[in-house]
C-alpha cells in the first residue's frame, strides 16, 4: 500500500546521468513509497535494452550533430528526446506496482489543462488518436519502474532524421520499434511549458494517490554510486556491445565501378566481411575484409582501417590516365560506409 509520495525533479540534461539516477532511485525506493522522477535529455535517441541501435537510428548522424545514443534498462522501442520533451519515471516496489494507476497520473495531468487524454493499446497515451506519451517498464527483484515520454514541443524534423531511417538491408535479431502517429501537446495547448507540465504532473500525482507529494531529500542519493552507473550507461560496451547479431549489406555504383559490402556483426564487433566490385582496382576492395574483421562497427574505427588499405594504386593510375583512382575509391567507399552506420 502506498503511504508516501516523493518527487525528484532534475535540471541535468546529460542522458547517462539521468538513467543512472533513475536506476538508483528505483533500487532505493522504500516500502510503501512511490517516487516520481521528472527529467529531460538534450538531443538523444534512447533505445530499448534488446534493440539494434543501427537499425533503430542513424547513429553517425546523431553523433555528428552532438547527440547521444542511450540504451536503457527497459524494453520497448526507440524514442527521441530533446528539450521539448519531459520524461517521467515512477519508481515503486513490486507489491505496489499498478500500471493503470500510474497512467492515471498522466491522464489526470493532461485533464488539468482541459485536454481529453486517453490510454490506448498497451502503453500509449493519446489525444484525438495521436500519441503524445509512450511508456516502458522494468523490473528487478522487488523493485520496478515505469517510465516514458511526454511530448510537449519536440522537434519532429530531428525525430524523423534520427529515427525514421529505412534499413531494409539490415537483418537483426533485435526488437524492432513500432512507429505511431505522434503529436506535441503544444498543438492542443499552446500555453504549455516544461515547468507547467512538471507542476501538473506533481499535482496529478497527489490527486491520484490521495497523498501529499514531498521533494526527495538530496542526501538520500549516493552520488558515487550514481557515477558508477553513469559510467556504465555511457560505455561503448553497454551502448553498442550487446550480443545482438545482425547482417547488413550496402551497395552502390560509382564512376570506377560497382561495389557491395556485406557485414556480419555481433556484440558491436565485425565478425566477417564480404566485399565485391567490378572496378579496375580489385586489390583495394579485396583487402577490405582483412582490415575490417575484428573492428568495432563504428565509423571512426572502420574509416581508420580503410585508410590503411593499399591497392593497385600505380596500376590504376596508369589505366585511367593518371587519375588518382585509389584515393577516389576510398572516398566513395567512405560514403557507402556512412550509409551502413
Amino acid at each position: 500500500m502506498i503511504t508516501k509520495l516523493s518527487t525528484y525533479i532534475t535540471d541535468n540534461t546529460i542522458p547517462y546521468r539521468n538513467l543512472a539516477v533513475e536506476e538508483y532511485l528505483t533500487l532505493h525506493t522504500e516500502p510503501g513509497e512511490c517516487i516520481l522522477f521528472l527529467w529531460q535529455n538534450r538531443r538523444t535517441v534512447v533505445i530499448g535494452k534488446n534493440q539494434n541501435c543501427w537499425k533503430e537510428c542513424k547513429v553517425n548522424y546523431l553523433e555528428e550533430d552532438g547527440g547521444y545514443l542511450v540504451r536503457r534498462l527497459s524494453g520497448g522501442g526507440a524514442v527521441f528526446h530533446d528539450m521539448g520533451n519531459l520524461n517521467f519515471t515512477f519508481c515503486i516496489r513490486k507489491e505496489d506496482y499498478d500500471v493503470d494507476r500510474q497512467l492515471d497520473v498522466i491522464l489526470q495531468a493532461a485533464r488539468l489543462m482541459g485536454l481529453d487524454a486517453q490510454k490506448t493499446g498497451r502503453n500509449d497515451v493519446t489525444i484525438e488518436g495521436r500519441k503524445f506519451s509512450g511508456n516502458a517498464f522494468y523490473e528487478t527483484g522487488d523493485f520496478c519502474y515505469h517510465h516514458g515520454t511526454l511530448l510537449l514541443d519536440v522537434n519532429k524534423e530531428d525525430m524523423s532524421r534520427y529515427l525514421n531511417v529505412s534499413r531494409e538491408k539490415l537483418q537483426s535479431k533485435g526488437v524492432d520499434s513500432v512507429r505511431s502517429r505522434v503529436a506535441n501537446l503544444i498543438e492542443f495547448y499552446p500555453e504549455i511549458t516544461v515547468k507547467l507540465m512538471q507542476e501538473k504532473m506533481v499535482q496529478a500525482f497527489g490527486m491520484v494517490y490521495r497523498l501529499d507529494p514531498q521533494p526527495l531529500a538530496d542526501d538520500r542519493i549516493d552520488w558515487e554510486d550514481v557515477q558508477k552507473k553513469e559510467d556504465r550507461f555511457g560505455s561503448w560496451e553497454w551502448k553498442y556491445g550487446r550480443k545482438i547479431p545482425f547482417q547488413y549489406s550496402a551497395s552502390s555504383r560509382f564512376a570506377w565501378g560497382d561495389v557491395e559490402l556485406q557485414f556480419q556483426v555481433d556484440g558491436g564487433i565485425v565478425k566477417s566481411v564480404n566485399a565485391f566490385s567490378d572496378g579496375m582496382n580489385p586489390k583495394l576492395v579485396s583487402a577490405l575484409p582483412a582490415v575490417w574483421e575484428g573492428c568495432r562497427y563504428e565509423e571512426k574505427a572502420l574509416l581508420e582501417a580503410l585508410d590503411q588499405v593499399s591497392g593497385d594504386g600505380q596500376k590504376a593510375m596508369e589505366i585511367t590516365g593518371g587519375i588518382e583512382l585509389e584515393q577516389q575509391m576510398k572516398q566513395d567507399i567512405c560514403t557507402l560506409l556512412k550509409e551502413c552506420l
